[in-house]
């Protein structure tokens, strides 16, 4: 359809100030051009002939239910009805938009009749008739999500309410305990639903829930009239409401009267997704009053197509036996049943596809329609042979996925089914849809996901742009003055607003809400004539339709650099953490660390809040913005941001600039400078300070940090999270680099479409919030987005690219079809899922005549199979239906569904031989052309594809496959050599006494990797807990914390929350394994002195000795953490070790690091404490505070001590053995300036962090040998 542009000016002020623009501009569409009327059956021309009274047409799929439809209103209109009074419903934005679209195309130029959905339709009625003085400013509906938000928010409300004895709405004493949590929150949603569709208010349900014994529907009965109480505050309305609402008014004498001189035919798509309160709109529009049965208002015509078959909706209220009681619920104006037509020919599947859909609809029995129309409603004809189907079943969930990428391959490539001609359908898309995302896409096949399948919180791509906006609008808020004023924001209830909601409706008295949205107005100066004008209401209503690195090692140098708080101290903190309620998480982290109580105060003042309310419009304070605290963004921020697409940093820049920032302390006079996360957070709020650092690890903070403060700029002075938004990711190379992706095409391109529909989904949600809301704040609207636990509604989906496969949940494919179809995941338990739902509160039993029966498990088995049925048929040649079977009898098993279908499963037991892929193919090409067992002949033409392939272009001149390139074989080139040596010939080679060992005796490639490289991974929670006892051994042995329990404890507290363990339990257990290791090492502490007569001397005594070995001079560098004098004057070095294992006898007697102490010793490391003197080595101790010692040596109190003997002169322990000290020494120092680093296997490999790079693994040797 062609269009052209014309400028006018702005008519419409409000549209005016949103847009922004001197000129506007108005889409002026061409008419369309005539379109030749379709070829109609007998059965559908019977409908087009229907002039009067109601209809039921039932259509099964494909059977032309749409076209029919448009040939009935376009006949009406032709022979001289008015368009005006005809009126066309249906039940999603996307079929509205379709039926608009092709009405106009069939009419041509002539006015076209009004098709809208029935929300649209309720929510023009109910504005036609809005009181001008209640309600100025437009009833706003409320999408999925922000229901679900204001109803969670409600409820947490309650639960505090109740704890503080204050409590306005009653649960029962066994559901006070589920308040808060998000199922409880889903069951109170259905039973508000199930209430308002039955027309039952607060009032009515509380006398229901009264006589029929339900304590839990009395109290949902008072919720609902706070909730009502609470949308009416704002000026909103939800689904259910605004369809009660409209239901209302229709009934009323006079609006019915409007609406009967308004309408003379009215259309309905879909009847069978219909609920209970639009039945009762659909008998108010045909003019029916008072119980089903009783006659109408003659002429009136009403015609309904639906297909009882797929009826699928019920969790929306949708109820089968709508569409089966439409006869009766419907009659003709002398009472008798309304007639049923039946479309009877199917055009989109062919006969095979379409008798094995058929077995499936026959389980489903159709009670109370006649049972010839249901039998040719059964048994539709086909129009033209073909069609398959084809049932597999896999021994695995990952079998089953690189098959299903096979079959779609293979479609695409060798029968030349285009990707848009495919989709893969599952029941659940939370669970099956990213699992099958990553395999599709790793085996290259193209993929269209709706963005409303999952909530836009999980996309990966919006993650990090979410953390950023987080970061600066919390600083934005505390900048301008704001973060006092969110308590009155939750009281006044801002329209829109998600603060605290339950405070908005403590205006309102109880027995007000019972009335709230029972009356409407009828005055106003549109509601006089009772013409619903459903044109600007369909903008309104479809707008919302269609629903721990660094921390152990930091937390001992807190402890080192410190005196730590008192006990009174840390409960200060905690207390002050407590009383900012779920506001602060981050700070409560924080003061947990704090050295006194005022940085403690100052950490949580500082949190990030998770949701504030700001009811002031956005701007600066009057006194301007505060300056910028310097820890504004926190470090867990910080981290997660640098390393994500806004900042480009890997690990290796943030150790780089980690230690930089270090140094940089030490110089400034800080001998123990701050953990490395926390300078860098700072860096990255000042981030001036990295302009003297090297651009190399430096650049990528600096410039987040510079974008992180525009962000904040442009918050506190007034501007809109789409806004900061927008700043933050056109500021940085990430999109460039996703268009350059997308371009390039591959599995990488896919993955940055996906990314790119994500942030745009992202601005696009920014920008509604903001236009909903009429100014919510930044964090309000972080907090909604947070809250979120259903997909957001959208009024533009995102566009399905021009050839990609469909991945979606079969409810959402329900109106489309494709060549080829694959139904995967069809397990039993799966599908059918019987689980009874909303088995709580039982929202299903509320019937409005009186209690109503459990749905049994034969009606919830009928709904799965309906939607199975669903799902089988949108294929129109081609139906693959896949699922696992496991050999073991307790694994997944298939469906009872898949042999409904007349179809043999085949077991397919193998994966396929290489995915169909361009990846695969050149990995396989290449194989061949080295492979000795092929013949000459095959290796030729192997080669001769990989240069062609090598040479395809696209349309820029980049290579399509670069991988086919021999220049991109790296296993064709030598390998580099470095021309620097690793360590200087000329000097000493530097080491530690705790890397000889593993130098030597345990893997060199391990030493060089992980000591030289610096690629080990990052400290984990256990060398934390080992850093902390260490540390807190060392203040009692110098004496600068007493030897006692309690302090001690008092001091592991203030920094044990810095540890990062994977689990709540599994800090609490290590906390009591510390305090059993601390216990022991206090024991041993005055043990031995009492027992051995030995003093302390020195505790973390560093030292720096150069030894002999051989040819070698080596320079070893450590600290010992003990250094003990015996009344000899001997030194002895002790060496506190917290892990679980420890050597064997035999092992201590050469332990290279002990033995190092001593070599040490005598070598003069130790004279200063010895008062200049070189003492004689007395020998060297293990303690292991971890582990308790041997019953005869002093039970479990007790560490296990394991000493080795003193060596003598000549490096030697005093038994016989060797200079096995030097012949380590030489053999290390050999190994480092030889630049011999060969991998050694051994028990060490288990948990070594380099296996995937050791050529002594296999998944570490090398492609090319």
């Amino acid at each position: 359809m062609s269009s052209s542009f014309s400028a006018i000016p702005p008519t419409q002020p409000h549209r005016a100030a949103r847009r922004a623009a001197a000129g506007a501009y108005r889409l002026v569409r061409t008419p369309p051009g005539p379109v030749d009327p379709p070829l109609l059956d007998a059965a559908q021309q019977s409908v087009v002939d229907h002039r009067h009274g109601p209809l039921l047409v039932l259509a099964g799929p494909g059977t032309g239910k749409t076209t029919t439809l448009v040939e009935s209103v376009a006949r009406r209109v032709r022979t001289g009805g008015d368009p005006e009074r005809i009126l066309v419903l249906t039940f999603s934005r996307k079929a509205a938009v379709e039926l608009r679209d092709r009405l106009a195309a069939r009419l041509g130029g002539s006015t076209v009749p009004q098709a809208t959905t029935f929300h649209s339709f309720c929510y023009a009625l109910l504005r036609a008739h809005q009181d001008a003085e209640l309600f100025a400013e437009p009833l706003r509906l409320l999408s999925g999500p922000e229901q679900d938000l204001v109803v969670r928010e409600l409820l947490e409300g309650q639960a505090e309410l109740a704890g503080a004895g204050r409590a306005q709405v009653t649960w029962p004493d066994e559901l006070r305990a589920c308040l808060t949590t998000r199922g409880f929150a889903d069951e109170v949603r259905a039973v508000l639903a199930r209430s308002r569709e039955l027309g039952l208010g607060a009032d009515a349900l509380d006398a229901f829930a009264r006589r029929t014994g339900r304590p839990d529907w009395q109290a949902a009965a008072a919720f609902l009239a706070e909730y009502l109480d609470v949308l009416d505050a704002q000026g909103v309305l939800d689904y259910a409401e605004l369809v009660h609402r409209a239901v209302l008014l229709a009934e009323r004498a006079d609006i019915a009267a409007a609406l009967a001189r308004t309408y003379d035919a009215v259309y309905v798509d879909e009847y069978q997704d219909a609920d209970a309160a639009q039945v009762r709109l659909l008998r108010a529009l045909a003019g029916h009053h008072g119980a089903p049965g009783a006659p109408g208002t003659p002429g009136r015509t009403l015609v309904a197509f639906g297909d009882p078959d797929q009826s699928i909706y019920a969790f929306r209220g949708a109820d089968v036996n709508g569409i089966l009681d439409f006869p009766e619920t419907f009659p003709r104006g002398d009472g008798s049943p309304a007639p049923v037509a039946v479309l009877g020919t199917s055009r989109r599947s062919g006969a095979a596809l379409l008798a094995a859909t058929r077995l499936l609809a026959r389980r489903m029995p159709l009670t109370r329609l006649p049972a010839r129309k249901v039998r040719a409603h059964r048994e539709p004809a086909p129009v033209r042979d073909g069609g398959r189907v084809e049932v597999y079943t896999y021994p695995t969930p990952g079998a089953e996925l690189d098959n299903v990428a096979d079959i779609l391959r293979r479609a695409h490539l060798e029968d030349g089914v285009p990707w848009r001609e495919m989709a893969v359908l599952v029941r659940a898309g939370g669970r099956s849809i990213p699992a099958v995302r990553r395999a599709l896409t790793s085996a290259g096949v193209p993929l269209d996901i709706d963005g409303d399948d999952l909530p836009l919180r999980h996309e990966p791509a919006v993650a990090p742009l979410l953390t950023a906006l987080r970061a600066a609008a919390g600083a934005a808020l505390r900048a301008t003055g704001t973060a006092g004023a969110t308590g009155e924001a939750g009281a006044t209830g801002e329209a829109g607003d998600t603060g605290d909601v339950s405070a908005a409706a403590g205006g309102a008295e109880a027995g007000e809400a019972s009335g709230a949205g029972e009356v409407v107005g009828a005055s106003g100066a549109s509601g006089a004539s009772g013409v619903v004008d459903v044109g600007e209401a369909a903008d309104v209503v479809e707008d919302s339709e269609d629903a721990g690195a660094t921390g152990s090692v930091e937390a001992a140098e807190v402890l080192m650099a410190t005196g730590g708080g008192t006990a009174d101290e840390v409960a200060g903190a905690t207390a002050a953490a407590e009383a900012t309620g779920d506001d602060g998480d981050a700070g409560i982290a924080e003061a947990a660390q704090a050295t006194d109580a005022t940085e403690a105060v100052e950490a949580i003042e500082t949190a990030e809040p998770e949701a504030v309310t700001d009811p002031a419009p956005p701007g600066p304070s009057a006194a301007g913005p505060a300056p910028l605290a310097p820890d504004w963004i926190g470090a867990e921020a910080a981290m997660e941001l640098l390393t994500s697409p806004l900042g480009g940093m890997d690990s290796a820049d943030l150790r780089r600039l980690g230690r930089a920032l270090r140094e940089e302390e030490r110089a400034a006079g800080q001998p123990l400078p701050r953990p490395s996360d926390e300078l860098i957070a700072r860096a990255l709020a000042e981030p001036q300070r990295l302009v003297a650092h090297d651009p190399a690890y430096a650049r990528g903070a600096q410039r987040l940090g510079l974008l992180l403060r525009k962000a904040h700029e442009l918050l506190a002075g007034g501007g809109t999270a789409e806004q900061a938004l927008w700043e933050l990711w056109n500021g940085t190379p990430w999109p460039q680099r996703l268009e350059r992706a997308t371009r390039r095409g591959g599995a990488a391109g896919r993955n940055a479409d996906r990314d790119l529909d994500a942030v745009v989904a992202l601005f696009e949600t920014a920008a509604r919030a903001e236009k909903r809301t009429g100014g919510r704040g930044a964090l309000n609207f972080l907090a909604d987005l947070d809250s979120q636990d259903i997909a957001a509604d959208t009024l533009t989906r995102r566009t399905v690219r021009p050839d990609a496969v469909r991945l979606m949940t079969a409810h959402r494919a329900k109106g489309l079809e494709w060549h080829l179809v694959v139904v995967a995941g069809v397990q039993e338990g799966l599908w059918p899922d019987l689980r009874r739902r909303g088995s709580l509160l039982e929202a299903d039993r509320i019937g409005r005549d009186g209690l109503a029966e459990p749905l049994p498990p034969g009606a919830l088995l009928a709904e799965e199979r309906r939607l199975f049925y669903v799902a089988a048929t949108r294929a129109r040649e081609r139906l693959v239906v896949t699922a696992v079977r496991a050999a073991a009898d307790d694994g997944d098993q298939p469906s009872r569904f898949l042999t409904e279908l007349g179809v043999a499963p085949q077991d397919v037991t193998a994966r396929p031989r290489r995915p169909l892929s361009v990846a695969a193919l050149v990995a396989e090409l290449r194989a061949t052309t080295v492979d000795p067992a092929a013949t000459p002949a095959l290796r030729e033409a192997a080669a001769r594809r990989l240069a062609t392939l090598a040479a395809l272009r696209d349309d820029d001149g980049h290579p399509l496959v670069p991988a086919a390139h021999p220049d991109r074989w790296w296993g064709l080139h030598e390998p580099t050599h470095s021309t620097v040596p690793l360590r200087d010939r000329d000097r000493p080679v530097a080491l530690s006494g705790s890397a000889l060992d593993q130098l030597a005796n345990t893997c060199a490639l391990q030493w060089f990797l992980g000591r030289e490289v610096k690629a080990d991974t990052p400290a984990t929670a256990a060398q934390g807990f080992g850093n902390v006892v260490h540390v807190l051994a060392d203040e009692v042995a110098a004496g600068r914390t007493p030897a006692d329990l309690a302090a001690l404890m008092r001091r592991l507290d203030s920094v044990w929350d810095a540890l990062a363990f994977d689990a709540p339990w599994k800090s609490r257990q290590e906390k009591d394994n510390a305090r059993a290791a601390l216990e022991r090492f206090l024991r041993w502490h005055v043990l031995e002195r009492e027992t051995h007569g030995r003093d302390t001397v020195a505790t973390e005594h560093g030292f720096d000795v150069t030894l002999e070995a051989g040819a070698y001079e080596v320079r070893i560098r450590g600290s010992m953490d003990r250094v003990e004098r015996d009344a000899q004057g001997r030194a002895y070095v002790v060496d506190f070790k917290t892990g679980k294992q420890k050597p064997t006898g035999p092992e201590v007697a050469r332990h290279p690091q002990l033995a190092v102490y001593q070599l040490a010793v005598r070598e003069g490391a130790v004279d200063d404490a010895f008062e200049g003197r070189t003492p004689q080595a007395g020998g060297a101790e293990l303690v292991h505070l971890r582990l308790g010692a041997p019953r005869k040596e002093g039970g479990d109190a007790l560490p296990t001590v394991q000493t080795q003997q003193p060596l003598d002169a000549a490096g030697t322990p005093v038994e016989p053995g060797g200079d096995w000290v030097g012949d380590l020494l030489a053999t290390a120092a050999g190994r480092v300036l030889e630049e011999r680093f060969t991998p050694t296997t051994g028990t060490h490999c288990t948990h070594c962090a380099f296996r995937a790079s050791c050529s002594a693994q296999p998944e570490g040797r090398h492609i090319v040998e």
